[in-house]
């Protein structure tokens, strides 16, 4: 065996390898830009057992005469390291286990530092693009990605989460989601699955449940008025009381008033092009288009009529937790009057739904949150042009909405 040379100390200074490791030669390709490092242990050397730790374990034999990983370009060159990969024989545990290099992390093909500068290229790019920055395919580093998104959402803790919100986002085209379940109070993503209804609850509350959490810790959800949702979390989180999103609610009231305006415009030719009129809040419209709304909302227009009944449950989330449900009767009663169907139909809906449209005077949650962490993870979505597949789709998610702290951190043998 070729013992310590010193003509290959840059490369043993520049890759930080200690003893009993060294580096044996290298071979330089110019035609292909590709630098190859030849690393070997010094004959006698002794290794961390990587089942129990003890500094003193013994080669057993080679289990890959040369393995090879991918290092960080040296100068130009596309860099690989290479060598034999022993395993042990621990005399203090009994067990043979393969040797953990100081390089790299467990059955990776990449040093710690290829890994550490692809990981700070993905939290800027996407990984399409720095697949091809750096010449490796991205279903390679969609593996890197995933080890260390998995790891930091470990470490994250959920044991004292009591309120949380439901919502989907879309993953492709074709109607395809993903539901999200985030901590109302930490503002954290804490479990996204692919599709969306009832198998979604239940699949979150297994995920409590392996992280050794009591689904019944939760006291508080907060979603839409979905059947499917209601019925997954009356199976799964029977403790929690539901609200459903204030943000929903007035948005079917909106859809209702905008059937109104349709239908009304073939008889009122001037409701045509003022449909934003009508569904934009008050305080986000101009100045122009205030007055315009001043001068339409007291008319007899039918339009008008549903346009003053939206406003009238708008007023009702500034009211009072005791005032709030005598506030919603009268409301209620005046819109199953109107004689305007669109508003009739959504006053019924709404009025099923009472009990946990009420509960938001309780508990003053919305998915508010859900909405922004949508609009991040759709805009990072479109940049990408997509991703291969829902599981990435979802570690993107962790990764943006979470703002992971990603640590590439080498083992600490012995």
């Amino acid at each position: 065996m070729v013992e310590f040379n010193q003509e290959f100390n840059v490369f043993q200074k520049a890759l930080k390898i200690d003893d009993p490791w060294y580096v044996i030669d290298y071979e330089l390709n110019q035609n292909e830009q590709i630098l190859n490092v030849y690393l070997d242990f010094k004959r006698g050397a002794t290794f961390t057992c990587p089942h129990c730790g003890d500094s003193h374990a013994k080669v057993h034999d080679i289990v890959d005469d040369n393995r090879t990983w991918r290092h960080l370009n040296f100068w130009q060159y596309t860099t690989y390291l290479h060598a034999r990969h022993p395993r042990v024989k621990c005399e203090l545990c009994g067990k043979i286990r393969t040797v953990l290099v100081e390089w790299s992390r467990q059955s990776s093909g990449f040093t710690w530092f290829f890994e550490a500068e692809v990981m700070e290229l993905m939290k800027e790019m996407p990984v399409a693009a720095v697949a091809r920055k750096v010449g490796e395919h991205d279903t390679r580093l969609w593996r890197v990605f995933h080890y260390y998104v998995d790891r930091a959402m470990n470490q994250l803790d959920f044991s004292t989460t009591s309120r949380m919100a439901i919502d989907e986002t879309s993953s492709r085209r074709g109607h395809e989601y993903v539901t999200l379940f985030v901590d109302i109070d930490t503002k954290t993503v804490m479990f996204a699955t692919e599709g969306k209804g009832s198998h979604g609850l239940r699949t979150f509350s297994d995920f409590l449940q392996e992280k050794e959490i009591n689904p019944e810790n939760i006291k508080e959800i907060c979603s839409d008025m979905s059947p499917a949702f209601i019925k997954g979390v009356e199976d799964e989180f029977p403790n929690a009381h539901i609200t459903f999103d204030k943000f929903h609610v007035m948005k079917l009231v909106n859809e209702a008033l905008d059937q109104v305006r349709r239908q009304e415009q073939n008889e009122q030719p001037g409701l045509k092009k003022t449909r934003f009129l009508w569904l934009k809040n008050q305080k986000n419209l101009t100045a122009e288009q205030h007055e315009s709304v001043l001068k339409l909302k007291d008319t007899n227009l039918k339009t008008a009529r549903a346009y003053r009944i939206k406003l009238s449950l708008q007023n009702m989330w500034t009211k009072s937790n005791l005032f709030a449900p005598f506030y919603f009767n009268e409301w209620y009663n005046w819109a199953i009057r109107s004689q305007l169907e669109p508003i009739i139909k959504v006053a019924q809906t709404i009025k099923k739904h009472e009990k946990g449209i009420l509960r938001w005077f309780e508990s003053k949650m919305t998915n508010g949150l859900l909405e922004g962490i949508n609009s991040l993870v759709q805009a990072a979505k479109r940049k990408a042009r997509g991703y291969r597949t829902t599981k990435n789709f979802i570690a993107m998610i962790y990764a943006i909405a979470n703002k992971l702290r990603i640590r590439v951190e080498p083992y600490r043998l012995g």
